[in-house]
């Protein structure tokens, strides 16, 4: 970024945003830093080139075909630009750049659980996951469904996974995560 850039930027933020504006800045500096530690400096915006393509696709063609045409780009770039990362790493960075899409083997599919749901369902998990869960709530919900925990586990998409997994570990703290599944719910919808 060019010195003005950033002097732009710096400025922005810190005199003229306001609270959705912050909100917005913090979640994009979320993606961005985890891109990096993914693909280092070398990072393609592989969702803007999807939404480019998806433009020029025949708007006579069905919405699934489009998904499946802008998922498989994605999956192709991917591929190229870092040859070195597992099938599920390429299934999670599809799934969270071409939301509703599925990645493949089916993994990183979205989970098509309402938002507010599927926060529920990911505080209810986590509640129960540190401990903080009431013995009675824990009750209600297994005599609702049964194993739940299990349950929850294989409904949440592969992203919300591995940022719940990074959170019970202690690899991020409470406002990283809280931040981090907001971002993710945001592909989600």
């Amino acid at each position: 970024m060019a010195d003005t850039e950033l002097v732009r930027v710096l400025d922005y933020i810190l005199n003229r945003c306001n609270g959705k504006s912050i909100e917005a800045v913090a979640a994009a500096v979320v993606r961005r830093r985890r891109d990096l530690e993914l693909f280092g400096d070398n990072v393609l915006d592989p969702k803007k080139m999807a939404m480019e393509l998806s433009g020029q696709i025949n708007t006579g063609a069905s919405i699934e075909g489009m998904r499946e045409t802008v998922r498989n780009m994605a999956v192709r770039i991917i591929r190229q630009e870092a040859p070195e990362l597992s099938d599920e790493q390429v299934a999670e960075l599809t799934a969270a750049w071409v939301p509703g899409s599925s990645a493949a083997g089916g993994k990183g599919e979205s989970s098509g659980i309402p938002g507010d749901m599927l926060l529920e369902m990911i505080d209810q998990f986590v509640s129960f996951s540190t401990g903080r869960m009431s013995e009675a709530e824990n009750k209600k919900l297994r005599q609702e469904l049964g194993a739940w925990t299990e349950r929850y586990w294989k409904a949440f998409p592969e992203v919300i996974k591995l940022i719940i997994k990074d959170y019970l570990n202690g690899e991020i703290d409470e406002k990283i995560y809280r931040s981090k599944i907001a971002v993710a719910l945001s592909f989600e919808e």
